[in-house]
């Protein structure tokens, strides 16, 4: 384990900007809207809004206030923020990220979850400060017990664990892995549980079974891509900030809980997408999803989760699967519905996020 600080040459900021001032948007049809994709001329706002008045400066300093390390594990470098609590009660918690998330969704839940939790937040392999992937089979099961190892490291025999998205993946892989050191898991989006099809669905989940329904066929086009072309489309997000951008912003509006800008500043939004450019892992982020595809089942829990679980169904998550389903695959025993946040919810709901982990955690006890 080595300290880290994060320190962005300014050659590298300068070689952004000068690119930003460059960029050639396509024409966009009018009336579309967001229906094509990214719309531009909120894109166009925000690469102005990058270049001439984001300070990427302030927020490294504000990550830098975090304790932060680097470590290896079979050849990969891992970052990780790791914020240990003054109370001597608290239960350390492992807080995952996803795609196209950054350990920066929670630089606004790091203090107050800091005030119960010892907080380790790791870039997942291939993520910004984690650095890019230079090897195959960085799936979300060898995540997990990278994860695990990294615990041990830290001294933590027993902990808390907290994902969404990807994050979910591995969090429920490290609980299948060593349930013996998980106290709890919360989840707030749940994949690859069962479908039972002799289950009777309430009319709220048949709703729900219908809106994710819609998203596969409107939104799920991003996965076919990353997950069997994620060099080709690199190129293109490691060469263009604006590229890199429009790809990732898009996610955000779509997933959020309200439209875009009532959900996330720009500089939040830039905060993450920065990220990415300045560490060039756009490409290595991708790969996640074309190495689950390589590993099948073997990227998934083997067996059921049988440490407690709760689940948080945040409004704007994109994926809703039946509470019968859920129960198939995990031991829930905390099923909250909070009020607002979406598939980022320690992004765009931190209050709400850091309220529903905590309610969990005491009441296990």
């Amino acid at each position: 384990m080595q300290a880290f600080t994060v320190a962005v040459p300014d050659p590298v900021l300068d070689d952004l900007r000068a690119r930003l001032a460059r960029t050639r948007l396509p024409n966009q049809v009018e009336g579309v809207g967001w229906e094509q994709g990214t719309e531009r001329e909120y894109l166009g706002s925000l690469l102005e809004h990058w270049q001439s008045r984001y300070d990427w400066r302030a927020t490294e300093a504000r990550l830098n206030a975090f304790p932060q390390l680097v470590t290896e594990v079979e050849g990969q470098r891992v970052h990780l923020v790791h914020t240990r609590s003054s109370n001597p009660e608290a239960v350390p918690l492992l807080l995952t990220h996803g795609w196209p998330g950054s350990v920066m969704e929670f630089l606004d839940v790091l203090d107050p979850l800091t005030e119960d939790f010892h907080v380790v937040a790791p870039s997942l392999p291939g993520f910004t400060f984690s650095g890019p992937t230079t090897r195959r089979g960085w799936h979300p099961r060898r995540i997990a017990a990278a994860f695990a190892q990294i615990m041990e490291r830290l001294g933590y025999p027993r902990y808390g664990l907290q994902g969404g998205d990807w994050g979910s993946m591995v969090s429920a892989n490290l609980a299948d892995l060593h349930p013996e050191r998980v106290v709890g898991l919360h989840l707030t989006m749940v994949a690859g549980v069962p479908v039972l099809r002799d289950v009777e669905l309430t009319a709220e989940e048949q709703a729900m079974k219908q809106r994710v329904r819609e998203w596969r066929r409107t939104g799920q086009g991003y996965q076919e891509i990353q997950g069997t072309r994620p060099q080709s489309l690199g190129y293109g997000l490691e060469d263009s900030p604006a590229a890199l951008a429009a790809w990732i912003v898009e996610k955000f509006r779509e997933w959020s809980d309200a439209d875009l800008e009532g959900a996330f500043t720009m500089d939040r939004l830039l905060d993450n997408i920065t990220a990415y450019w300045v560490t060039a892992t756009a490409t290595s982020s991708l790969r996640i999803y074309w190495e689950a595809r390589q590993a099948g089942p073997g990227a998934s829990p083997q067996r059921r989760i049988e440490v407690p679980t709760a689940v948080a169904q945040f409004p704007g998550e994109i994926s809703y699967p039946p509470r019968a389903w859920v129960d198939a695959a995990y031991e829930v025993v905390r099923w909250s519905h909070p009020a607002r946040g979406g598939h980022f919810a320690a992004m765009e709901a931190p209050a709400v996020f850091v309220d529903d982990v905590r309610a969990f955690f005491a009441e296990l006890g």
